[in-house]
């Protein structure tokens, strides 16, 4: 098990007290100087992804949740911006098919893990049929769930679905970050107004994203919960104050390098063996 950053790690308690997590960056941040760090990690997340890619053993999944314009799509941008296409992959999960809905609710994300070598991203996740369906329980009745499922004590039940999927990927080598990016109700106003003042962005706005802001109280409630039953030793949540995209970016950024280190990843060694197969295979390219 590696020693994650516990830097706005959430406590592996089973508590998370929503009101200590700030959406606020430290006061003493320059956005500056954010930007000149945010370039250094995304180099060495580049970097890492290589040797991840070079030593096999090993798949990341980062699990991206938060309200609607916290700045989950720019986040993934900008951090996993210098990383080879071929090393990553991003996954977004909206309304499931009715296909999905014919399967568990864990099965439309399964089949889209990373595979060894590999960072998987997942935008929203699994996690959404313990949120959005907890705040929207209405979404259950087209879930076509056994008659015999107990509706009382669904959540936890799901949330212990969660602990053993997420055990289970880390046992065989999946290193499994998760991030919350706390924006404030006040901040997510301010971004829906932009998306609506500036021409460009008026394609991001969606009125049934202000709808669900009505439920603002329930969400909270319900991410309180969630982070509190699923973050782990083995699987932790990182609450990420989102009011400061650049500060957010970096927060998330020196997470993910700082686990990634952790795991003492290393180029493949080449044997005695291969080391005479290459020098043969000098003498013949030479010789041409």
């Amino acid at each position: 098990m590696i020693n994650f950053p516990k830097q706005h790690r959430v406590a592996f308690d089973g508590s998370f007290d929503l009101g200590q997590a700030s959406s606020q960056s430290p006061s003493d941040t320059d956005n500056k100087q954010l930007k000149k760090r945010l370039k250094k990690l995304t180099k060495r997340i580049d970097e890492l992804q290589r040797i991840l890619y070079a030593h096999d053993h090993h798949s990341v999944l980062l699990v991206f949740q938060a309200m609607d314009a916290a700045g989950k799509d720019s986040t993934i941008r900008s951090v996993m911006s210098g990383v080879n296409p071929a090393g990553c992959q991003v996954y977004s999960f909206k309304q499931p098919s009715a296909e999905e809905k014919d399967h568990d609710f864990l099965w439309r994300t399964a089949k889209s893990l990373p595979e060894r070598g590999r960072i998987g991203i997942y935008n929203r996740s699994y996690y959404e049929e313990v949120l959005v369906v907890r705040v929207h329980p209405e979404y259950l009745e087209g879930q076509n769930l056994p008659v015999e499922v107990d509706r009382d004590t669904l959540w936890q039940d799901r949330f212990e679905s969660i602990r053993d999927h997420e055990k289970h990927l880390a046992r065989n080598g999946t290193l499994v970050l998760k991030f919350w990016l706390n924006v404030s109700k006040a901040e997510q106003k301010r971004r829906f107004l932009a998306r609506l003042d500036e021409p460009e962005k008026n394609w991001k706005f969606s009125t049934g994203d202000v709808a669900e802001r009505q439920h603002w109280d329930e969400y909270m409630n319900a991410y309180s919960e969630v982070l509190g039953a699923t973050s782990r030793e083995y699987a932790p949540w990182y609450a990420i104050p989102a009011d400061s995209k650049p500060y957010m970016r970096v927060a998330v950024a020196e997470i993910i390098v700082e686990a990634l280190e952790a795991l003492s990843l290393e180029y493949p060694e080449v044997s005695e063996q291969d080391l005479t197969r290459f020098q043969a295979a000098r003498r013949l390219l030479e010789d041409e």
